[in-house]
């Protein structure tokens, strides 16, 4: 393997990475790879490595690397009007376009389109606004958030307290006091292993409506979550449970986030998680597969009792202060048209739905019957591995083992494929671009295959 030895330094030497053991790093004790290029489901690394990137990114490269369709618009855009600020009124074509063509894909009762440039700081603006809305109904005490753990919701001081993650919260002064964090829908590690999901589904909402109840009904504002839990694991709901939990939100008068971050945009075979179970959200938070990730952009969709509010709001008190230099931005709402028309041209919505399918029974069929093998789950393009000492008791291996992270990394460096290790568990998880196909996938599986075989035979 050749080494790029000028950037290798450069890298440990300047740059400072996010979510990364920085002093093994600057030491040189951990791997880095510097990537040059990418084109449908690969990328390839300065050293003539061609990977598989089966989790696309970061969930985001939804259409596939090297789209050249995007690419032209990004170019296009910036030689027209790189930049102009959506201040007071103004705007650019591409940013009203895009606030249509997502409205037009939205669930029903969807109302405006914010833009921002990351789920954190969309997930930043829902909060503002939230409050804001209970201002302006009169109701100042009604501001506390209800997460989820395991649930993730961003990386600043709101988003970053939203997320019940404990790596977002040490040595942070996380979470801040107005979020709180009710128990997260997983239903393999429920804590009585004879229940049914129905069971824990009813059990859920009965903790919901118990921590309403403590912190009081007229102190809560809000509830966030996303339809499938991410980087907490890749956990879809127990069954009934979206029907359950709003419910209960709807007797206390809470509004309901749906956190559509990674779902949206055809991850689940749906355009959005919300239609896929049913979700009827006050305000729908949307990033990465807004434009796939070839400029950033993000979106809060309000749903339209909320927009009234705030139409209200600007009628009492003048204009909102709220916004940022890069709301908006052209370039990324340029970038955003283009990926919407390429997912509906390929039929990527669909793919993400048959070919996931095919994907997660694929991963079944190779590895279900592995004594260290406690589930393989998904939805959509999305798929996990959980790995555990002892199955039928549920015994996770020793965190120190680091028999998740063992597993990607050799599933990466002895079959090409690039999967995630996601944190607070042994956990090997899958999402890649919605133009997987079927081949692609049996590659996933057999690399996988071999990887879990090669650590825990």
């Amino acid at each position: 393997m050749l080494t790029n030895d000028q950037l290798d330094h450069w890298d440990r030497a300047y740059f400072m990475h996010p979510s990364t053991h920085l002093a093994q790093h600057a030491r040189g004790e951990s791997p880095s790879r510097v990537v040059k290029s990418g084109s449908g489901v690969f990328i390839e690394d300065r050293d003539g490595n061609r990977l598989l990137d089966a989790f696309a990114g970061l969930y985001c490269v939804n259409v596939g690397y090297g789209r050249s369709e995007i690419a032209d618009a990004i170019s296009e855009q910036a030689r027209e009007l790189a930049y102009y600020h959506a201040y007071v009124g103004h705007g650019s074509e591409a940013a009203i376009t895009l606030a249509r063509m997502v409205l037009e894909r939205a669930p029903k009762r969807m109302s405006k389109v914010y833009f921002g440039l990351s789920g954190s700081d969309a997930n930043e603006t829902n909060v503002k606004l939230i409050w804001y809305y209970n201002n302006i109904l009169g109701r100042p005490e009604k501001k506390k958030i209800i997460s989820r753990w395991r649930g993730y919701h961003g990386s600043g001081l709101m988003t970053g307290s939203l997320t019940g993650l404990e790596l977002f919260h040490n040595a942070f002064d996380l979470p801040l006091p107005q979020v709180v964090h009710t128990e997260a829908p997983y239903y393999f590690r429920r804590s009585d292993a004879a229940m049914s999901e129905e069971a824990f589904t009813a059990h859920l909402a009965a903790e919901l409506e118990a921590l309403i109840e403590h912190e009081g009904a007229d102190t809560i504002a809000a509830f966030i979550g996303e339809p499938v839990l991410g980087t907490g694991g890749i956990v879809p709901p127990p069954a009934g449970y979206w029907q359950a939990i709003q419910e209960v939100l709807r007797r206390h008068d809470i509004l309901l986030v749906a956190d559509e971050v990674v779902t949206g945009f055809g991850r689940l075979g749906t355009m959005f998680g919300s239609d896929h179970y049913r979700i009827e959200p006050d305000i729908i938070t949307v990033a990465k597969g807004l434009t796939s990730a070839y400029a950033p952009l993000s979106g809060s969709i309000i749903g339209d009792r909320m927009w009234r509010v705030l139409e209200q709001g600007t009628d009492q008190m003048g204009p909102m202060g709220h916004g940022w230099t890069y709301s908006a931005h052209p370039i990324g709402a340029a970038a955003g048209i283009a990926n919407l028309k390429l997912l509906d041209s390929l039929d990527l919505v669909s793919n993400a739905r048959d070919t996931g399918s095919y994907l997660l029974a694929a991963m079944r069929d190779a590895l279900e019957d592995h004594p260290c093998v406690g589930e393989i789950r998904g939805e959509g393009l999305l798929c996990a591995l959980e790995f555990v000492k002892d199955r039928d008791a549920r015994v996770p291996f020793d965190p120190a083992d680091k028999v998740g992270p063992t597993i990607a990394a050799t599933l990466t460096a002895d079959h090409g494929i690039v999967g995630r290790a996601m944190p607070q568990g042994d956990i090997l998880g899958f999402a890649p671009p919605l133009c997987l196909s079927r081949q692609e996938a049996d590659r996933i599986v057999d690399g996988t295959r071999q990887a879990v075989c090669s650590i825990l035979d």
